[in-house]
């Protein structure tokens, strides 16, 4: 990223930011807060070979497996962990595990104020671990991806504690 004096400025993790369709509307999504680990693995799938004419292997990206990995401190109130807590707790299985997902990037701010670079994603909730910790009662698991990434644009009129998602 560079300002508009052409110096390039660090971007804090803080800078990008999750929402979940909480209530399952499809329109409004809820900022994912009380999150203490939530990182982001591609697992890119490799096809590699070496051909006989060449010394070393050469490899090409055929595919992804993402998956978030995601750990936080149960708040009561927070429709987002409320429904991560349900499907961890009562063991939902298949399409009851789906959640929608948009990551926004702050620090990508378009022309139109209050709107930023969003993707949105489909994914599965896959929970590991609850009660974890003495301090607070913590949840851990990973979203694993379940469709294609739309690229779009995502619009708050609350200071992000809310958006709404318009695709490209």
């Amino acid at each position: 990223m560079t300002t508009a004096d052409g110096k390039k400025k660090l971007v804090g993790r803080h800078k990008r930011v999750a929402f979940m369709d909480a209530t399952g509307d499809g329109k409004n999504f809820t900022r994912m807060t009380g999150f203490t680990s939530m990182s982001d693995g591609k697992n890119a799938t490799e096809y590699s070979r070496q051909y006989v004419d060449e010394a070393s292997e050469r490899s090409d990206v055929v595919g992804y497996a993402p998956s978030v990995d995601y750990e936080f401190d149960l708040y009561t109130n927070d429709p987002v962990q409320a429904r991560i807590a349900e499907i961890t707790d009562d063991e939902l299985i298949g399409s009851d595990t789906q959640v929608t997902i948009v990551t926004v990037d702050l620090f990508d701010e378009k022309q139109v104020e209050n709107t930023c670079t969003a993707r949105k994603r489909d994914w599965n909730v896959i929970p590991d671990t609850e009660g974890d910790g003495t301090d607070a009662l913590i949840y851990k698991g990973s979203f694993k991806a379940s469709g294609n990434i739309t690229k779009g644009t995502a619009t708050t009129t609350d200071g992000w504690e809310t958006c709404t998602f318009a695709a490209e």
